[in-house]
């Protein structure tokens, strides 16, 4: 009887000790939350402010307490804004490890790759990026440029041809005086 009381004693023990656990980390959680989106609004303000290294700054801090595609995204921005282009690439892709059908890191990574002069590369991405958001019109009219830089004007004036349907006006102007 005494080894069962004993034992008993002990499960409640446990037990109180391990809920006692779980809201501490739980409230340890919430306060690294509330510090990570500040860091996230903070770079948000500072990249408005085109102030890029406190935006990545703060980004990084941000990710450092709570790792998410739409900082990566942004961190990738700020790198971007100041043509660390492969930076920015390595950014955009720790974006689309945590949401692959993120068009917008598609499209940022392919523009970032153009500014590398990787046109093939960044026709894949161009492509994933319109596979995800079909009536990008900018995301055709950009593809289609990487094609032109690359000697396919067929290719170039197709995309830049369905840019136009789409209503993007620099396409029709484009298309007008490179395509028949």
């Amino acid at each position: 009887m005494k080894n069962l009381l004993f034992t008993l004693a002990l499960l409640i023990s446990f037990g109180s000790f391990g809920q006692i656990a779980t809201e501490s980390m739980l409230e340890e959680y919430r306060t690294s939350y509330r510090t990570s989106l500040r860091y996230f609004e903070s770079g948000n303000d500072k990249f408005a402010a085109k102030d890029y290294y406190g935006a990545i700054s703060d980004f990084t801090k941000s990710l450092e307490l709570n790792p998410n595609p739409i900082a990566f995204y942004n961190r990738g921005n700020s790198k971007d804004a100041l043509k660390n282009h492969s930076g920015a690439i390595s950014d955009y892709n720790k974006a689309i490890e945590g949401d692959p059908n993120y068009a917008d890191a598609y499209y940022n990574k392919a523009r970032s790759k153009s500014n590398l002069k990787d046109y093939y590369g960044a026709i894949s991405d161009y492509t994933k990026s319109l596979e995800l958001n079909p009536n990008d019109a900018m995301a055709y009219t950009s593809r289609g440029m990487q094609k032109f830089y690359l000697g396919d004007l067929t290719g170039a004036c197709a995309d830049c041809k369905k840019a136009a349907r789409l209503g993007h006006k620099n396409a029709a102007k484009w298309l007008a005086s490179n395509c028949n």
